[in-house]
C-alpha cells in the first residue's frame, strides 16, 4: 500500500473530527479517576502519604561553580567558589566556600558558610547559618539572606552578616546563563559588597566596599563538566578604596581566567 492514500486517508478521518469544545459529560466524573473505584477519602490519604514520602527524601548536590586560575598583572593566583546541599524539598542544609590567593604566596581571603535553607516559594530559598573567615582576624559570622532564580533567569544568592566584633556587612552575587549554543554557554556574573561601617583592620569602607564584573564562556563537554575562559574586572569603592592605595595596592585589577565547572 502506498503511503499517499494512507495519507489521504487520515485526513478524510481527521477532518470529521469536530473541532469545538469537549462535551460536558467529558467533565462529569471525578477529578481523579481512581476516586470512582477506591474511593475519595482513601485515595486523598494515599495521594498525602505519596507527596510526603517523595517531598521527604533526601538528597544531595555538589557544584564547584567557579574553579580557576588568574593572570593578573604579572601575579598570577587561584580562585575557589563551591556550594552544595543535602536535604529535602523544603529544608536543607547548605554549605559554601569562597576563597582567593596567589601562587607562592598566602591565601588572601578563605570562608566557609553552614546554612539551613527552607523553600519561601518554588524559586526562592530563605537562608540562616553561620559563616567562619580563615584568613586575616578571624571572625566569625551570623547569616541570613536568600538564595534563588528571578525573573529573566538570573540566579541570585544574597546575604547579610553580623559578626562576633558586631561588624555588619552584606553580599550580592547574581549571573545568567546565555546559551550560544546546547553546550557553548556565555555567563556574565556580577558581585557587590557592602559594609555598614569602616573596618579599618581589613581595610573595608562603609558604603559599597567593592565591585567585580565578569564574563566567562564555557563549554559543557558533557552537562556535569564545563572548561571556560573568561575576564573578570574588580573594583575597590570609596572609603576601602583609600584604604587599598595607603597600603600601596591598587584599587582596580583585571583577571584573565581559566578554569572548570563542574557538578554531581
Amino acid at each position: 500500500m502506498g503511503h499517499g492514500s494512507m495519507d489521504r486517508g487520515a485526513a478524510a478521518n481527521s477532518a470529521n473530527i469536530s473541532q469545538g469544545p469537549p462535551p460536558p459529560e467529558a467533565f462529569s466524573g471525578p477529578l481523579y479517576a481512581a476516586d470512582a473505584f477506591v474511593g475519595e477519602e482513601e485515595m486523598a490519604a494515599s495521594r498525602a502519604a505519596v507527596a510526603r514520602e517523595v517531598s521527604g527524601l533526601p538528597v544531595y548536590w555538589f557544584q564547584a561553580d567557579r574553579v580557576e586560575y588568574r593572570a593578573r598583572g604579572g601575579q598570577d593566583g587561584y580562585l575557589w567558589d563551591v556550594q552544595g546541599y543535602y536535604g529535602g524539598d523544603l529544608d536543607k542544609f547548605w554549605f559554601k566556600s569562597e576563597g582567593e590567593g596567589n601562587f607562592g604566596g598566602e591565601l588572601e581571603s578563605a570562608e566557609l558558610q553552614g546554612l539551613w535553607s527552607h523553600a519561601i516559594g518554588p524559586w526562592w530559598d530563605l537562608q540562616a547559618g553561620v559563616r567562619q573567615d580563615f584568613i586575616g582576624p578571624e571572625r566569625t559570622h551570623a547569616v541570613i539572606g536568600v538564595q534563588g532564580l528571578a525573573p529573566y533567569l538570573f540566579e541570585v544568592d544574597a546575604a547579610a552578616f553580623l559578626s562576633t566584633s558586631g561588624d555588619v556587612t552584606a553580599r550580592i552575587e547574581a549571573e545568567l546563563d546565555q546559551r550560544i549554543t546546547q553546550r557553548l554557554i556565555l555567563q556574565p556574573r556580577a558581585e557587590l559588597n557592602l559594609s555598614a561601617q569602616d573596618i579599618p583592620e581589613l581595610g573595608v569602607g562603609a558604603g559599597v566596599d567593592s565591585a567585580e564584573l565578569g564574563l566567562r564562556l564555557r563549554y559543557e563537554i558533557i552537562r556535569e563538566f564545563a572548561p571556560y575562559v573568561g575576564v573578570e574586572q574588580e573594583w575597590k569603592v570609596g572609603g576601602s578604596a583609600d584604604y587599598a592605595r595607603l597600603a600601596g595596592e591598587d584599587p582596580s585589577a583585571t583577571n584573565y581566567v581559566v578554569g572548570v565547572r563542574f557538578w554531581f
